[in-house]
């Protein structure tokens, strides 16, 4: 870990700002992905001002907007073929109905906490998509939480330093 966390440090801040928005958008439409505790880790060099704080928190929330955004319109261009062809077979189908029933009851709620539950996010802008929720109140509230989420781990990673292994192993645990 080392030596890429040396390498990590050597790169231009516009690498940096560019993988850091690369990462949040993968996470959404990939998972699983490390990109929290890589998140943690652009904190980690906003702490050593390598970069800035309010453009690494700019650029992860737009990365996971985006992403976001590109599962949504998954869902709601192809949700119901994806679904009705079976291409989630290891889902049960009543496991798929009651997640659409979940998100005819508290579709918004679960969009402003799903960046809180780890491992869910492609699956709920998928399902944000395929339950048809309006896509401005879902980008602004799917952009709130992102936004509250990315910078609680950059600010850990700017706080914590050379000390970001610890927030990596509790990310990991969640």
């Amino acid at each position: 870990m080392e030596p890429l966390i040396h390498t990590l440090e050597s790169l231009s801040p516009l690498l940096i700002y560019c993988l850091l928005f690369a990462i949040s958008y993968i996470e959404n439409v990939f998972p699983p992905s490390p990109s929290d505790v890589l998140v943690v880790f652009g904190g980690y060099l906003v702490g050593l001002g390598t970069i800035d704080f309010t453009i690494a928190l700019v650029l992860t929330t737009a990365g996971s907007i985006t992403g976001f955004l590109t599962m949504y319109k998954i869902g709601d261009w192809f949700g119901e073929s994806i679904i009705e062809k079976r291409k989630f077979a290891f889902l049960p189908l009543e496991s798929i109905h009651t997640v659409e029933e979940w998100f005819r009851r508290y579709g918004y709620w679960i969009i402003v906490i799903n960046r809180f539950l780890s491992g869910t996010r492609a699956v709920v802008s998928f399902f944000a998509g395929l339950s048809k929720l309006k896509i401005l109140r879902t980008t602004l509230l799917c952009g709130f939480s992102a936004l509250i989420w990315n910078c609680m781990m950059i600010y850990a990673g700017a706080l914590l330093g050379k000390n970001w292994n610890s927030v990596a192993f509790y990310l990991s645990t969640y």
